[in-house]
């Protein structure tokens, strides 16, 4: 069975922006590089700054309780060292999210699109890995095709955004990720071992492009394929460069 890559995403601040790459080079059991590197710890996190270990994500600010996050972008000049998100409701921030100030001027312009009737976001925070949904390094792996099946039970196109995954694949059939598990997959110069699908949360409702909750994706999940899960998670077991197009193998 083989695909290609149609996508790479990474999402620098967790729930906070997505960013596409044309390329990048990944690290043995790392994500992506400067993937969830950041989180919002909200005004009940037990997040330790001074033992920055990982934390679940109930620990920070998410879209499951905030949708309109899922409408932010992200870009990042890396000559600067910046980054600038974008919200349709917003004007754009430029910031360096490891300088305090900044980190403090992200908090405030994120507060309007917070849900205030939820714990309110507190503190950006750099974590001493990525603040995956995982407590490993983990890439997330979208199968397009799963994802115009759910489109089709819900009767509208949906944008793959929802899936807020890391590297979105054409060429497979519909489901076909969920035979994968223990299998390695080679894309690039890299390979990946393929290690459990993904369990969906409220935030696949929210509109990518609104942040306004419009389908309900998990209903959609249960009534028309008996599961609530859409991707797989998967581990780099040998880094290398990959790029957008690229053949995908599965060993």
């Amino acid at each position: 069975m083989t695909g290609r890559i149609a996508g790479i995403w990474r999402h620098p601040i967790k729930a906070h922006g997505r960013e596409e790459l044309a390329e990048v080079a990944l690290s043995e059991g790392k994500c992506l590089p400067m993937d969830r590197q950041w989180a919002v710890a909200h005004e009940r996190s037990c997040f330790d700054a001074a033992r920055p270990r990982w934390q679940p994500c109930s620990e920070f600010s998410r879209g499951t309780k905030s949708p309109r996050l899922q409408a932010m972008t992200a870009r990042h000049d890396a000559y600067l060292g910046k980054l600038t998100f974008s919200h349709p409701d917003l004007r754009d921030l430029t910031i360096d999210p490891d300088d305090e100030g900044d980190a403090n001027r992200f908090i405030q312009w994120v507060m309007p699109v917070s849900n205030g009737a939820r714990t309110l976001p507190a503190r950006l925070v750099r974590g001493s890995q990525a603040m995956t949904d995982t407590d490993f390094a983990s890439v997330s792996v979208i199968n397009l095709a799963s994802h115009l099946a759910v489109a089709d039970v819900v009767g509208q196109p949906l944008s793959p955004l929802r899936w807020r995954g890391n590297l979105l694949v054409d060429g497979w059939e519909s489901w076909a990720e969920a035979g994968l598990i223990g299998h390695k997959l080679r894309i690039g110069e890299a390979e990946l071992d393929i290690c459990e699908q993904i369990t969906r949360c409220r935030m696949t409702e929210a509109n990518p492009e609104t942040g306004a909750r419009d389908v309900d994706i998990l209903a959609a999940l249960r009534s028309g394929f008996g599961h609530q899960e859409m991707g797989v998670y998967a581990v780099v077991s040998k880094g290398g460069l990959i790029r957008q197009g690229d053949k995908i193998e599965v060993l």
